[in-house]
């Protein structure tokens, strides 16, 4: 067997400035979604600023509310050391967060618009699976995210290469890459939601599959975490709000099918 050392978590310094490589891989991640999501706003007949526009307020405020949401379920901690409130360097922000300030920061933002919010949540859902997909080798760089203990033998029958086996050796044990199962899954997601733009479905119902998506693959690989937020008890935070997602997603396809009229497409301008 011949053990690597872990990669270094901080990608390079600038003077007294370290940069670590989970916030390059988090903004190569970004920088991809806005890509792969900025051509299809053009087809969709959106100004080519637009996407922009929207993201100058997005990315920050998910960034606060990824750092507030995670704050809330560690509230017995920061209650008693509130200036390790802000420091966000240290750690500790949730994806679900993070989406939930994204989900609403878009709804005001075409509401101000006049334009559709589901229009623009159907294209830019595949992009959010890309963003998280990417941004889940941040946590596998900062060997953080992982599931249960495992053999390395285990890790040798995934047909996993060396250096992703070594980086899940920690403190003399070897751990479940759920980092890697969840990024998998996104990636699987990408391939079907970008897919069913040919389906040509109702407006909104890609982006409502994305979110059944998601937390269908969240709600099981959460439950093979070892760091997760608590909500009480053993109950998992993140697998409560996956819960929730997929019976509210599945809720509005039905309402909106039977209510919404006249109908619209997403392929229709």
């Amino acid at each position: 067997m011949n053990l690597l050392q872990a990669i270094d978590p901080i990608a390079f310094s600038l003077g007294p400035l370290e940069v670590r490589w989970y916030g390059v891989i988090i903004a190569f991640g970004i920088i991809l979604a806005f890509i792969v999501a900025q051509r299809e706003m053009v087809k969709r007949g959106f100004h080519p600023e637009y996407l922009t526009d929207l993201l100058i307020w997005a990315v920050p405020l998910a960034i606060v509310g990824a750092r507030i949401y995670y704050v809330i379920f560690k509230w017995d901690f920061y209650s008693q050391n509130p200036e390790k409130i802000i420091q966000i360097w240290n750690g500790g922000i949730a994806i679900h967060g993070a989406l939930i300030a994204s989900f609403l920061t878009a709804y005001f933002f075409t509401k101000k618009r006049g334009t559709s919010f589901w229009k623009v949540t159907d294209v830019v859902a595949p992009s959010l699976l890309i963003g998280q997909a990417v941004g889940r080798w941040g946590n596998f760089m900062n060997q953080e995210a992982h599931g249960g203990e495992v053999t390395r033998t285990f890790l040798e029958n995934l047909m996993l290469p060396n250096w992703i086996i070594e980086q899940m050796y920690i403190d003399g044990k070897y751990y479940h890459p759920t980092f890697l199962y969840e990024s998998v899954w996104n990636f699987i997601g990408v391939i079907i939601l970008i897919s069913l733009r040919k389906v040509n479905l109702r407006r909104g119902e890609i982006f409502l599959l994305y979110i059944i998506w998601y937390s269908v693959g969240r709600f099981f690989i959460e439950g093979m975490r070892t760091d997760s937020l608590y909500l009480i008890g053993d109950l998992r935070t993140a697998q409560v709000v996956s819960l929730l997602g997929i019976i509210i997603a599945l809720s509005l396809i039905v309402y909106r099918r039977i209510t919404v009229k006249p109908v619209v497409h997403y392929l229709d301008k």
